[in-house]
């Protein structure tokens, strides 16, 4: 994929995450996918998702402010903001809201996402939320 192709990917990947498109979404990950160093299957990622953005935090939105792109490898710098029902990776819910960085490495593979890495400012989203 070119530069553009990947950045047109990744818009294409946070607009399905966002509208909660999953099915949709499952296509865009290889049926074995390393996840923080991990390997899990395409279906462990997508319950994954499901769980953080339908049931979890269900008006989750995910908002890329940075994108670089080389090669076959993907950096985002993200803000991650919403209103948490259930616990979401560690962080407890309050009825408050919270706005958080997140960063986020992607490497692609004939147009499918092979492994990804993220890291969420999970103890900010806690600290938001407990005052």
């Amino acid at each position: 994929m070119s530069h553009n192709d990947l950045r047109g990917f990744y818009r294409n990947y946070l607009d399905l995450l966002n509208n909660r498109r999953f099915d949709e979404l499952s296509e865009l990950f290889h049926d074995q996918v390393t996840l923080n160093g991990r390997p899990v299957s395409r279906d462990d990622v997508m319950t994954a998702m499901r769980y953080t953005a339908g049931e979890a935090v269900p008006d989750l939105v995910w908002t890329a402010h940075e994108v670089v792109v080389e090669g076959d490898r993907l950096a985002a710098r993200l803000v991650d903001a919403g209103t948490p029902v259930r616990e979401w990776l560690g962080v407890r819910p309050t009825g408050g809201s919270f706005e958080v960085d997140e960063t986020a490495f992607y490497r692609v593979r004939d147009g499918r996402v092979q492994d990804m890495w993220f890291v969420v400012d999970t103890a900010a989203a806690q600290r938001q939320l407990d005052s």
